[in-house]
């Protein structure tokens, strides 16, 4: 081809002949409909193709100028119609030249018609193997510089694939014995690759979509079981005994029993810690289904083991919430745990770090300041990282280099689909806490419009005057000349002089520093404010036993997901608990006479909302937020280096996904080097593509 259509390719990522194979349609258009002329008048409104020969071509002048061919099949004559490009199409066909075309069909009287339709040009003797016409016709993914070069939905990468597969088909080889593609009823690569691009039934064109929606699930699960098997078997870890007195002790004495879904989940993190490598482990668990509990019982087991545990939070408030909290269940236990941040004085952090170094110390809550080079163990065995995703990979490696290969549990409040987190983390074991503890109300939730504002102040209100708190949260710190929202700065100072004069009001934001932060929070804690105005800065952790409404202003601006963790702000304890998601009638209800886009955009706001009304259920909340967003839009930067779905959806394919993922870590367990013959080409083919994708950290 020419050096700019290739120029253009290589700026689109399509610098080989297998990309271009790999380079798949986004849609396909059903041509299979071949009609007569004399029979289009049963097909208006439909698209189908018509094979005839050229007669008249006449250019007609008007309002609108347009180029008009007759086309005549020997059953009736029709005219297809171009506004533009009308040079271009008066020299492009000649009179009695057979055409195939296809199109919409109209009608204007009598006369049958077709606007701009795709045309294929036939030879004498054509075998009616068509690009544009006739069959299923593969639309390509296309942008403004493709198109310049006549690569375009008009049949310019139709033409160019069709080239492709004509010569280099024949050089595809298959990863996949003839026995493995049976066992999964999967077609041989080179008939999808065909398949996929000259589909000649929908039946076909499914099996060939099966398999390569396979593959490309079977390439990352390989890739995940690689890294995982390494992971464990480089290194030798803490073989930890299965006893643990003092977590006895505690588990008896909590004034609440464990509900089942902790025991299960307690149960992996102790069968990890017993096998003698490294765990590393995810656990995921809904707001206020009992992380920290678990947490803390697998670290008394390290703890009674003789090793040290460290856990890690993003924020000083966080640290000193959970370090207060750990340190009242263990009161009477015997156990040294400190709390380690960067704003502790020199004359108290001295000491501390000096009985970190010599083993004094068993348990030590801290943020950030327990990576600095300062911080010393004597005998690191468990390394616990809670709101896992607020710390990069970097840090989270530093605090585990912090000993020789401790066990590392990492903990999100965040849900993650099950589809996700097979690929998201599949490197590492995963557990997840689905039920909450028997004592806690489930949040009740409402939508409410401007017109209610006056009802949602008198209902704060009586909360506050019952001996409850409120939060009132903003998506903005400061008035926006570009956005209508209501902002936390300007609605603070008028909430406190207008609305509630006689309640104590606090204002929390993102732009404040951290001490000050941690200041109102405190403040916020402890009861010395009633209600407290914010931002999204009170998203995570912070727990507030006696907070019982939140308020979110502008509902419809936030994401499902940052709606749940601010609704998991409240309902801390075992009274009832509500949030109200403040809208407006206008974006709720609005969506007539909108382009299709913009009525897409209300209806996704409006799910939202009612899926926070109507659902309590953080799993069931991130499907629906998956399915709104698509999965394409979560993966975000930690899945740099592993390679982008071409065709694979994690929203529709999460049973080809399972069958892939447990193929992938069946044959790394049995044959990790893959050196079985049946494995073979596994070896050869995946496996560079395998060694690019593992250039990526050990901790996910």
């Amino acid at each position: 081809m020419g050096s700019r259509r290739a120029q253009v390719l290589t700026s689109a990522g399509l610098r080989t002949a297998e990309d271009l194979l790999y380079y798949f349609p986004r849609r396909y258009l059903d041509r299979s409909t071949l009609v007569s002329i004399r029979d289009l008048i049963a097909h208006p409104g439909e698209v189908v193709t018509v094979i005839g020969g050229i007669g008249r071509i006449n250019t007609v002048a008007g309002r609108r100028k347009r180029l008009i061919v007759t086309l005549s099949d020997g059953s009736g004559s029709m005219e297809l119609v171009f506004f533009q490009g009308i040079n271009y199409w008066q020299n492009a066909f000649a009179v009695g030249q057979m055409v195939a075309v296809s199109g919409e069909v109209q009608f204007y009287g009598r006369k049958a018609s077709m606007v701009h339709p795709d045309i294929d040009r036939l030879q004498e003797g054509d075998t009616l193997e068509f690009i544009n016409t006739g069959g299923i016709i593969p639309v390509y993914p296309s942008n403004a510089e493709l198109e310049k070069v006549g690569l375009n939905r008009h049949g310019g990468f139709r033409r160019l694939m069709h080239h492709v597969l004509q010569r280099f088909l024949g050089a595809v080889r298959d990863w996949f014995t003839p026995d493995f593609l049976a066992g999964h009823h999967l077609m041989p690569l080179r008939d999808a690759l065909e398949i996929i691009h000259r589909p000649p039934d929908n039946e076909q064109l499914e099996h060939a979509r099966r398999r390569l929606i396979f593959d490309e699930f079977f390439m990352l699960s390989l890739q995940l079981a690689v890294r995982r098997r390494r992971q464990g078997t480089a290194l030798p870890g803490i073989a930890f005994g299965a006893e643990s007195p003092t977590a006895r002790r505690l588990v008896e004495q909590l004034p609440f029993e464990l509900t089942g879904a902790q025991k299960r989940v307690l149960h992996e993190i102790v069968g990890d810690m017993r096998t003698g490598h490294p765990m590393n482990r995810l656990l995921q668990g809904d707001v206020g289904s009992g992380k920290t509990v678990v947490a803390l019982l697998s670290m008394l087991l390290a703890v009674d083991n003789g090793y040290q545990c460290a856990l890690m939070v993003p924020t000083e408030i966080l640290a000193e919430q959970h370090f207060r909290s750990i340190t009242t269940i263990v009161d009477d236990l015997s156990v040294n745990i400190q709390l380690l941040t960067g704003q502790q004085a020199a004359g108290k952090k001295n000491p501390l770090l000096a009985a970190v170094a010599n083993g004094d110390v068993d348990i030590v809550v801290g943020t950030h300041a327990l990576i600095q080079e300062t911080v010393q163990f004597h005998r690191l065995g468990l390394v616990v990282i809670d709101e896992q995703h607020r710390f990069g990979v970097t840090q989270r490696a530093q605090l585990r280099s912090k000993g020789s290969t401790p066990d590392v549990l990492v903990m999100t409040a965040t849900p993650i689909p099950r589809t996700l987190s097979m690929t998201l983390y599949g490197d590492l074991d995963v557990s997840v806490i689905d039920e909450l503890p028997a004592n806690r109300k489930q949040v009740k939730t409402a939508i409410r419009f401007d017109e209610d504002r006056e009802n949602v102040y008198v209902f704060i209100r009586g909360e506050v005057e019952r001996g409850n708190q409120a939060y009132i949260v903003f998506p903005l710190v400061s008035e926006s000349e570009k956005l209508d929202l209501k902002a936390a700065t300007e609605e603070y100072e008028s909430l406190k002089e207008a609305v509630f004069p006689d309640l104590r009001l606090g204002l929390l934001h993102g732009q404040m520093k951290s001490d000050e932060k941690d200041a109102v929070m405190m403040r916020f804690k402890r009861r010395e404010l009633d209600i407290l105005v914010s931002t999204t800065v009170i998203e995570v952790g912070v727990d507030i036993p006696d907070a019982t409404v939140m308020v979110i202003e502008h509902a419809e601006r936030f994401g499902l997901a940052q709606l749940h963790q601010l609704r998991g702000r409240v309902g801390r304890s075992d009274k009832q608990a509500w949030c109200i998601l403040m809208t407006t009638k206008r974006m709720y209800f609005a969506g007539r006479g909108k382009s299709t886009d913009e009525q897409k955009q209300i209806s996704d706001l409006r799910r939202r909302l009612d899926t926070m009304r109507d659902s309590t259920d953080g799993f069931h909340i991130a499907e629906v937020d998956m399915e709104i967003r698509g999965p394409g839009d979560l993966w975000g930067t930690q899945q740099h280096g592993y390679p982008a779905f071409r065709i694979a959806n994690l929203l529709e394919h999460g049973d080809i996904l399972q069958e892939a993922r447990d193929e992938a870590f069946r044959i790394i367990e049995s044959d990790p080097q893959l050196r079985k013959k049946e494995h073979r080409g596994i070896r050869e083919l995946l496996g560079p593509r395998i060694r690019r994708h593992l250039s990526m950290a050990d901790i996910s």
